[in-house]
């Protein structure tokens, strides 16, 4: 009886290999590590004592490195037990849960036409391969050279050309005796019933190949070369062959380089075709990456099948942790002991393709190193906007984030994650108490009066902390960058709420990030609810003078005047309505880039604060010591970066252009 390989490989899926070797060896527990899915035991086709058989889930492989024997489910029951190989996939059938496949003659001519099919886009890209060469493949030729991919790569993934023709390819495979109906079946042209003529999907495109887990050629996807094209990437259609959300771009290549001896232990996720080329140049050979959508169940299936803990890498910037959140919601519900995610963010407008191109993969390989938990993902996401300064705030974060880990399938995962919610926000709640945190700089609290340093200290910890590396005085805490709401607003929140103010205009795909600012003065607080409100009032009709209209109408006419005397005091001329849009947008994402970082250095200070009180209440020097160190570097971070401040003021003279005279908001 003959087996589809779908079937085949459905069945070796589902049953992990140790399963079946398991009911036949005895695993050695010093040798085997389960949560690596990686097995050792004494060798069941020849006798020892010491344990070289080795079994690999993530493979679906089992080898002896005693005598050499190697193999997959039913090479191993075939081998041992003797069975037929149809006895082999019977019992591994049994193990799936699978019914054995009836004899079926129209599914052996489908499997048939499949291979026809996959003959057909061989062919194909064998064309576009050609068309690269041609004297018409020479713009495409020159990008990929401008992108810095070497002849090698090139050949290595296969990348092509489809000609600026409606018919080129189609011609090609008819005069190879293809017939329209497995060109059309391809998804190779355009057709339909109020389609007279089918014409090529693919033109004016450099073509990148898509592989099958068995390495064969099942669908494209086509870079445009013309900058005004529809869609600058397009992928082929779902066909026989192909279904866009079960597969991962470069999947089989990667999956090979893990299996290698020296090979990488986990799959690295990405972007985009050209990261992953980028990547493979630079000697990283283990990234795939979803096909021009959002990652999807079964892609996250797929991965977890190769390995326990992929790697998730998304840009730094609002779309990438806006699609990273989405990944954590896909995963959460099938995470399992050992089985999870990590999550590599990229510096704010790179991309890997960046990193690698002038430092070879040291920069990559350093965001990987610095990748965070699943769990760290959450509690970013949930807590970032801030503003839980009242027991309800707390409480409503508490119940969200019960809600979200109540989703994990697993219970024993599903227990762990609750139990690092309670830690977490047990930190997190009591950093945000009066005598903690931001109202009590380095105070203990009341468990620890009377104990250790603080007490020696009249019950709270010397003040300036001093240590070997240097003085942290108290300016971090009147820093413009890192002080909470005050009667003026700093600088920065003001150019921000300003621009937005002076052009509207740049809420057009940025509305997501823009309206999410969490501002510290308590006025400007007012005027962005104020702003978003007249925003969605306005509708299609928004311009600055009907904005500035409802603002004053809500009583924000003094707030304004007061930012716009600011702005121009310090002549940061890129925030008032003179400057054009192209430096306003500019100078606003270098404004809101540096007001997130501050952000971040308040939040980190905070926390190591917390970490003082609570060593000192323990009186334990060592860490104190450790931690005012970091404090030390958080502290040269915000001197650095107002020292970055008069980067801001050069925001005015990117380009000269202006829209029309200067005038204030009265």
């Amino acid at each position: 009886m003959r087996f589809s390989s779908d079937f085949l490989d459905e069945i070796r899926d589902r049953v992990p290999i140790s399963a079946v070797v398991g009911r036949r060896v005895t695993w050695d527990r010093k040798k085997t590590n389960v949560s690596r899915q990686d097995y050792w035991a004494c060798c069941p086709f020849h006798g020892e004592k010491s344990p070289s058989f080795h079994c690999e889930d993530r493979k679906g492989r089992y080898h002896c490195f005693g005598c050499g024997v190697s193999g997959d489910h039913f090479r191993f029951l075939t081998d041992l037990e003797g069975l037929s190989f149809v006895e082999a996939v019977q019992q591994v059938a049994d193990m799936a849960g699978i019914a054995m496949p009836q004899p079926d003659p129209q599914a052996e001519r489908r499997e048939r036409e499949r291979t026809t099919l996959q003959d057909v886009m061989e062919m194909a890209t064998q064309f576009f391969q050609d068309q690269l060469q041609t004297a018409s493949g020479a713009r495409a030729r020159a990008y990929l050279r401008e992108r810095g991919l070497s002849g090698r790569t090139i050949e290595t993934f296969r990348l092509g050309y489809a000609p600026e023709s409606r018919n080129a390819l189609k011609e090609y495979l008819a005069a190879k005796g293809v017939p329209k109906e497995q060109i059309e079946a391809c998804g190779l042209v355009v057709h339909g019933p109020d389609i007279p003529v089918s014409y090529d999907r693919f033109r004016d495109r450099i073509m990148f190949p898509i592989l099958s887990s068995r390495d064969k050629v099942i669908a494209f996807g086509g870079r445009a070369m013309a900058a005004d094209a529809m869609a600058k990437y397009l992928n082929s259609n779902e066909t026989e062959l192909f279904h866009k959300g079960n597969v991962l771009y470069n999947f089989s290549r990667a999956r090979r380089a893990m299996q290698g001896a020296d090979g990488a232990d986990t799959l690295i996720a990405v972007e985009g075709y050209m990261d992953v080329i980028a990547l493979y140049q630079a000697g990283i050979e283990n990234a795939v990456a979803p096909l021009g959508t959002a990652l999807t169940e079964n892609q996250l299936q797929l991965m977890w099948k190769t390995t326990p803990v992929p790697v998730l890498c998304f840009d730094g910037d609002g779309a990438g942790q806006r699609a990273a959140f989405r990944a954590v919601d896909l995963a959460l519900p099938h995470i399992k002991p050992g089985q999870s995610l990590r999550f590599a963010m990229l510096p704010d407008g790179k991309d890997p393709d960046d990193l690698v191109k002038r430092d070879g993969r040291q920069p990559f390989d350093r965001v990987l190193s610095e990748a965070r938990p699943l769990a760290e993902m959450v509690w970013m996401r949930e807590t970032q906007a801030g503003g839980f300064d009242t027991p309800e705030k707390r409480a409503e974060l508490e119940a969200k984030l019960k809600q979200i880990v109540n989703v994990i399938a697993d219970e024993n995962v599903r227990r762990h994650y609750q139990q690092d919610v309670r830690d977490r926000l047990y930190g997190f709640f009591q950093g945000s108490q009066p005598g903690r945190g931001e109202r009590g700089n380095f105070q203990g609290g009341s468990r620890g009066q009377g104990q250790g340093q603080g007490a020696r200290n009249g019950g709270r910890p010397p003040g300036p902390v001093a240590s070997s590396r240097g003085t942290i005085s108290d300016r971090l805490a009147r820093s413009g960058l890192v002080r909470g709401a005050l009667d003026q607003p700093t600088l920065r929140e003001s150019v921000l709420a300003l621009t937005i103010v002076n052009h509207p205009q740049l809420l057009e795909g940025e509305y997501d990030e823009v309206a999410a600012i969490d501002y510290e003065h308590a006025g400007l607080q007012k005027l962005w609810s104020s702003l978003l409100t007249a925003v969605a009032e306005a509708g299609p009709l928004l311009s600055r003078e009907i904005l500035i209209q409802k603002l004053e109408a809500h009583g924000h006419g003094t707030l304004l005047r007061s930012l716009d005397q600011q702005i121009r005091n310090a002549r940061l001329w890129i925030a008032t309505e003179i400057a054009a849009s192209e430096d306003a947008r500019e100078g606003y994402r270098q404004a809101l880039a540096l007001y997130k970082r501050a952000r971040a250095l308040k939040r980190q200070r905070m926390e190591l604060e917390r970490e003082i009180a609570e060593a000192t209440e323990t009186d334990d020097g060592a860490r104190i010591e450790q931690v005012i160190s970091a404090l030390h570097e958080v502290q040269l971070e915000v001197t650095r970066m107002e020292n970055q401040e008069a980067i801001i003021d050069g925001f005015g003279v990117m380009s000269g252009r202006v829209k029309g005279p200067a005038t204030g908001h009265g």
